[in-house]
């Protein structure tokens, strides 16, 4: 009922009180008007002043892992609220641990966290829950929308809240023996303990002429002015760098469809990648031709080895979707200006077929390190100078 809908009556009843000498018609008339305009002013300002939180002990987690949420609602005013209720879209991948908290949804997915309150003035109400992380995402919770109204239930009224939060699931780590690495391989057990590579782009001096030296070594202006043959120097690099290349497509025709297991295995052994990287002392970049959650390019992540930027490399894995932007070839030829000199590429597809070969038999040229990690299907055909790993996906999935 809104007001148009009851004052014409009332005033009518008013008049026709008095004009009939009836003061039962008046009573109830003053009497109705007095209690629809309190529920009415009432309901126009109860939402005013109330507070809704969530206070998340962690936002981050791994997959099976728990945290801590408390809701919090506070009446900041005098008007005390008769009834108030809050429905928080919640998302079934970090859902509370008691399912039967949450109401179904007609989205895909998500379901609704109802919550009743009957708050004084200046009251506040609490509530704990336990949230468990299921499968790998960044998952939105909210907005929040809040409904209460009057005292006798004549009116309610609405408002959304704009307080989206985002709860991120990194992917799951595999054991380092399911990728069948050894302490040979870029990012190995193994620590170097001299300079492995040096920066053309970075010389520091001349020397005399070696004769393993290569001809491009050689600095004609100084051997000119010295009447020998003298060598360019360059400065070593000693920081170790690794570069994991993933590509989300799992299938010929990406348009067509994908295969959600194989993504997830290939995301997690990338995520795996990343994580031994950093802990080995590698300063670790990732790129990959699929989007992140709420985007629509591409992303490369430039090298870093701190603990930091490894959460920063899987709450990226964390959001990987299946839609590929470019072909992996095309990318990586894209990205090679971006990736450090001398950094060991780990290259992580589900699919090889003859451009990528071509692509990488080029590459070949200019990186010596590359490692091709082909995850499900048949194994691929062996590269001259590039070491490939295959690990059937079924295999993969049971240990």
């Amino acid at each position: 009922m809104v007001a148009p809908s009851w004052l014409p009556l009332l005033i009518f009843l008013f008049v026709a009180g008095a004009t009939l000498r009836a003061p039962w018609m008046i009573y109830f008339a003053v009497a109705v008007a007095v209690v629809m305009g309190a529920a009415h002013l009432w309901t126009l300002h109860a939402l005013d002043r109330v507070i809704y939180q969530r206070r998340f002990h962690y936002r981050r987690g791994f997959p099976g892992e728990t945290t801590q949420v408390t809701i919090e609602v506070e009446n900041r005013k005098i008007l005390p609220l008769s009834w108030l209720r809050a429905d928080d879209p919640w998302p079934l991948a970090a859902a509370p641990e008691d399912e039967e908290l949450l109401a179904p949804s007609h989205l895909q997915g998500q379901g609704q966290l109802v919550n009743a309150y009957n708050l004084r003035w200046f009251g506040r109400a609490r509530r704990s829950l336990t949230i468990r992380f299921a499968e790998r995402g960044v998952f939105p919770v909210g907005p929040t929308r809040l409904e209460s109204g009057d005292l006798f239930g004549v009116y309610d009224t609405r408002q959304e809240l704009p307080n989206t939060a985002y709860l991120t699931v990194f992917p799951r780590l595999l054991p380092l023996e399911s990728l069948r690495l050894t302490a040979d391989d870029p990012s190995g057990e193994r620590p170097a303990r001299r300079p492995l590579f040096e920066d053309p782009n970075r010389p520091m001096g001349v020397r005399a002429y070696h004769p393993e030296d290569g001809f491009r070594r050689i600095h004609w202006p100084a051997s000119a002015r010295t009447g020998q043959l003298q060598t360019k120097v360059y400065q070593p690099v000693t920081t170790r760098t690794l570069a994991v290349c993933l590509n989300v497509a799992t299938e010929l025709r990406p348009w067509l469809g994908y295969s959600p297991p194989l993504l997830e295995f290939m995301v997690s052994a990338s995520a795996t990648l990343c994580y031994q990287g950093i802990q080995a002392g590698y300063a670790v970049g990732l790129y990959a031709n699929g989007c992140l959650a709420h985007a629509d390019q591409p992303f490369r992540i430039p090298p870093g080895r701190t603990q930091q930027h490894l959460a920063h490399l899987l709450q990226a894995l964390a959001g990987v979707t299946p839609f590929v932007t470019q072909s992996f070839e095309n990318f990586l030829l894209r990205s090679l200006a971006e990736i450090p000199f001398g950094a060991p590429l780990v290259l992580v597809t589900a699919l090889v077929g003859q451009p990528l070969e071509d692509t990488l038999l080029r590459l070949r040229q200019y990186r010596r390190n590359i490692l091709l990690y082909k995850a499900g299907g048949d194994a691929p055909t062996p590269l001259p100078g590039i070491r490939v790993l295959h690990l059937p996906f079924g295999e993969a999935v049971h240990e």
